[in-house]
């Protein structure tokens, strides 16, 4: 319990300070850092979701979760990691831009731009979450309903059902393939670009330097897509629930904890900002 609620206080105090650091912060108002403020805003509320349900689970004696709190719960943890997929897409697009055409990016990236990419973010990331939970709590449950698990997700949920299955599992499949498809093939496309504009710079200096701003968001990437692919990808011979509570934990504690440190922290910019908030009277 302890350990858990510590990495949720980082995690929060981290992400939520992180948005507050940029909002309020002169020298961090590019359209990079408004949507690192949406990145981070978006680990808070799915840390939000997950693991204050998980810190009751392991006080209370009585673990019990109503059918609507398990719905909202599944809701919203899945809204909001299929939005960050898209958003981390988003960004790609905007250190493409801010690479490839440096002289068009605040013109290309406008506010009204950034603004519409993050919306769509979210409003993508609606769209299989409204899917799964449908079709899941549309399903017969049988009694008792036990949840093998430390929050509402969709494998042990699914695993309660008496009716066949088969379905909502290739949605599953389906959906997460399809929407981790069309944003890492949305990276990958951005990065060769960036890659190909790069290797032209003739300084070392100016190839380093340019790499520097990518690569806390390709770390970021990495982390992320490659826990959902090992979550839904595994060999069937491992599909256990009890792997899933491994993932799970990763996925829901880990992740968004690490990200305002390889996203953010990392940056100068942001740590002469942090510093210029600490000494502010």
């Amino acid at each position: 319990f302890v350990l858990f609620l510590l990495i949720d206080f980082i995690t929060l105090a981290g992400n939520l300070g992180m948005v507050v650091l940029i909002r309020s912060s002169g020298q961090l108002q590019s359209p990079t850092y408004f949507f690192l403020s949406n990145l981070s805003l978006l680990d808070a509320s799915y840390s939000s979701v997950v693991v204050p349900r998980t810190l009751m689970n392991l006080l209370m004696e009585k673990k019990t979760i109503s059918l609507a709190g398990c719905a909202t719960q599944l809701f919203f943890s899945i809204a909001f990691g299929a939005s960050e997929c898209f958003l981390l897409a988003a960004m790609a697009y905007d250190r493409y831009t801010a690479i490839c055409n440096p002289l068009l990016y605040p013109s290309i990236m406008s506010h009204r731009v950034r603004v519409l990419l993050v919306a769509g973010s979210y409003v993508l990331g609606l769209l299989p979450s409204l899917v799964h939970t449908d079709f899941t709590f549309s399903l017969p449950f049988c009694q008792p309903a036990e949840i093998d698990h430390f929050h509402c997700d969709l494998t042990p949920v699914l695993a309660l059902s008496c009716a066949d299955t088969h379905v909502n599992r290739r949605l599953i499949f389906g959906l997460a393939g399809l929407v981790g498809m069309v944003t890492i093939l949305a990276v990958l496309v951005s990065y060769a670009f960036i890659l190909s504009a790069v290797s032209k710079i003739s300084s070392a200096k100016g190839r380093r330097k340019a790499f520097s701003t990518c690569t806390s968001h390709l770390a970021g990437v990495t982390i992320f897509h490659g826990s959902i692919l090992a979550l839904n990808f595994r060999p069937r011979s491992s599909d256990t629930l009890s792997t899933d509570k491994i993932f799970a934990v990763f996925y829901s504690l880990v992740v968004p904890m690490l990200n305002p440190l390889i996203s953010s922290l990392r940056n100068r910019e942001v740590k002469n900002a942090l510093r210029e908030f600490a000494t502010w009277k």
